[in-house]
């Protein structure tokens, strides 16, 4: 009888730390770093059929509950975060200590759970159906956005000719809310888009809002962090509210050194370790591709490796363009919290959601370090405006 009380006990306990976690049994099965179908192990734990160890049970519950970055009501800035994603962006803003959130926006239900586990809100969702009276004032506004199409009916190059695409959401906030700044992220080939209309498209219409503004080009691995990702950042400030904004420069990445093994994790299951079938699929496909004379397909990087490819979004699919070499074994996969490294995420920003989303979500986000440090002197200037 008083083993049964216990297993009951403990189940009870286990599925209560689950549900105030608000995850399913593979996302926590994933999240605190069990093998392969460790989901089933929960199953059984909460059913009481078997029992976690001791120091199983211990791992599990200490799983942290606490927001690790609490909004700093104190700062001076107030900030919107859209298309948020997981909160990269935000993150780097936070870092600066000048900035608390007063409104976020975001889609995908996972990355809305990634989201709230780190900062303790909940985001607005579709940004369409949110009209601009529904927003705070706020004095910076970031946001990435999908790079679509412009349409050329118009060929006005500005702001009537970004209606209908998502662009058009940041454009119409910035023109009726008129934030002091901006910083907007998005991915290198932005600039090849359609020839270059679309960027020219974007850029017309942030300076027709009355915006000074300031793209650039930065590769991750010259801010500290060993990925080779460039992605655009474009930053902008209110003619009418800013009156130094000419002071505005990007900040100078310090290009220190980087290697692989900085991210890599000392302990890695062999889940990670890919199969032979899909080790296989990937050497067969590299070697058409050399056949072709193009240099798709995997790419094997070690602990002295000086940075990875980017990592993606479909890296979850197979993990085929970041593999890391293992000794007498298959390559693996970077884990989760690798993959948080590699964008500059801290250690103790939780990962709530099973593997294959937290790929999707560090893949779809932004490199900190960088953001930080282009907030950093976002946030320069701004002070010394108040002068």
């Amino acid at each position: 009888m008083y083993t049964v009380l216990k297993n009951q006990k403990t189940a009870d306990l286990i599925r209560e730390k689950r549900e105030r976690l608000n995850m399913t049994q593979k996302e926590l099965a994933d999240a605190i770093g069990m093998s392969k179908n460790g989901d089933r192990t929960i199953r059984r734990w909460e059913s009481g059929e078997t029992q976690p160890s001791a120091i199983e049970l211990k791992h599990l519950l200490s799983f942290p509950e606490h927001i690790p970055f609490q909004n700093n009501e104190e700062a001076p800035y107030k900030m919107i975060d859209l298309f948020a994603g997981i909160g990269g962006t935000r993150l780097g803003f936070h870092k600066t200590g000048k900035t608390k959130v007063v409104f976020s926006s975001e889609f995908d239900e996972h990355a809305v759970k990634t989201y709230k586990a780190n900062f303790g809100e909940h985001p607005f969702g579709d940004i369409t159906k949110i009209t601009s009276n529904d927003i705070p004032e706020h004095d910076i506004l970031v946001g990435g956005f999908p790079c679509q199409a412009f349409s050329q009916a118009g060929k006005k190059l500005g702001f009537e000719d970004t209606r209908g695409t998502l662009f058009f959401e940041i454009a119409r906030i910035l023109k009726d809310k008129q934030p002091k700044a901006f910083l907007l992220e998005n991915v290198k080939n932005l600039t090849l888009h359609d020839h270059g209309k679309t960027f020219e498209v974007i850029i017309n219409t942030l300076k027709e809002l009355g915006y000074e503004v300031v793209p650039q080009l930065f590769k991750a691995k010259d801010f500290g962090v060993p990925q080779n990702r460039e992605r655009i950042y474009i930053v902008g400030f209110n003619k009418n509210k800013v009156p130094n904004y000419k002071d505005f420069t990007m900040p100078i990445p310090p290009c220190s050194e980087t290697k692989v093994g900085q991210i890599l994790e000392s302990y890695v299951d062999d889940k990670y370790t890919i199969s032979d079938k899909l080790w296989s699929g990937h050497k067969r496909r590299k070697a058409e591709h050399q056949e072709k004379g193009n240099g798709f397909g995997y790419t094997l990087f070690t602990a002295e490796s000086p940075y990875t490819n980017t990592i993606s979004a479909r890296y979850y699919k197979d993990g085929s363009e970041i593999l890391i070499e293992q000794k007498d074994k298959n390559p693996r996969k970077v884990t989760p919290r690798e993959a948080a490294r590699l964008q500059g995420f801290p250690e103790d920003f939780i990962i709530p959601v099973s593997d294959t989303q937290a790929y999707k979500q560090f893949g779809n986000s932004v490199a900190v370090p960088v953001i930080h440090a282009i907030a950093e002197e976002i946030i320069k200037v701004l002070d010394n405006s108040n002068k």
